[in-house]
């Protein structure tokens, strides 16, 4: 018997078969909102002051009211809660949904933040190192603009969207995306970091890259510990000449590339981060 899930909308819990979005919805018509993607172990979210901080920046960027719940434990409460009624304390990840409701472009009801949470099943593969290595490429038909609200995870999700599809297609495991000038914005659900001459570089937050909460994890610790860490721009020729290459997001921690287009890695140094640094904090 399929076990019957449940989802959180505005703090109340429903089934998730349950319609709830109308079709004057504004994140549905315009992408009107934002989303955070967790993971939660053994009853706990991981990085959550990380994701916190990142939600509420998102907010004020898309001139939402913030009530006063958004910033208490209670909040926190409603998603640990629905993951243990749906069965998901152990390894699961959360998506939260923000949206801001209905009414036409110029007509907004309101400036209310709208949420929704869900939690999903995490295979085990999530905790470990990926040994075999990612096959990737780089998606050439869009270009992300640079703006303020370049590296906020924008419900308006269409060039990321539009890259899985093609890397689906052409069996690879993700797609890099292009920033206006065409140097290396991220990837469809990761940050990416390359290494070259031993020193660790990512494309800075000015590249037009997502914000990424593992990303920022990362370069907090390797400054810490006196990596030599270089947050620039990142060109097409600086990935496929680079010794390593890996992408970071707050699911998997750290996963090695072992292929982009026909450029191929080591793996080395990214397997060292997530030892040092994924497993003693995800684990």
């Amino acid at each position: 018997m399929r076990q019957e899930l449940y989802i959180n909308f505005n703090g109340k819990v429903i089934k998730n078969e349950k319609p709830i979005i109308y079709h004057d919805n504004r994140s549905f018509r315009y992408g009107d909102g934002c989303f955070e993607t967790m993971k939660i172990l053994n009853g706990k979210i991981i990085l959550e002051a990380f994701h916190l901080e990142r939600l509420f920046t998102s907010l004020q960027l898309l001139q939402f009211n913030k009530p006063n719940y958004f910033i208490t434990n209670d909040f926190l409460v409603q998603i640990k809660e629905l993951a243990k009624k749906n069965q998901h304390r152990k390894l699961a990840r959360v998506r939260l949904t923000v949206f801001r409701g209905n009414g036409g472009l110029y007509d907004v009801e309101n400036h209310h933040p709208n949420y929704i949470i869900e939690t999903m099943d995490l295979n085990s593969s999530s905790n470990k190192f990926n040994e075999n290595g990612l096959v990737i490429d780089i998606f050439k038909d869009v270009r992300k603009a640079y703006d303020k609200f370049s590296n906020i995870k924008s419900n308006s999700y269409l060039q990321y969207a539009m890259a899985a599809m093609w890397a689906k297609e052409n069996k690879l495991n993700d797609a890099l995306i292009l920033n206006a000038d065409e140097r290396i914005a991220d990837a469809t659900i990761a940050n990416i970091f390359i290494v070259v001459d031993g020193v660790i570089k990512t494309p800075a937050i000015t590249e037009a890259c997502v914000g990424g909460v593992m990303r920022k994890f990362l370069l907090k610790r390797l400054r810490e510990e006196n990596y030599s860490v270089q947050e620039t721009s990142i060109t097409i020729n600086d990935v496929l000449n680079a010794s390593e290459v890996f992408l970071t997001n707050s699911i998997y921690g750290i996963r090695w590339v072992k292929q982009v287009g026909k450029s191929n890695y080591k793996k080395q140094l990214s397997e060292i981060l997530h030892q040092k640094f994924v497993i003693p904090n995800f684990l």
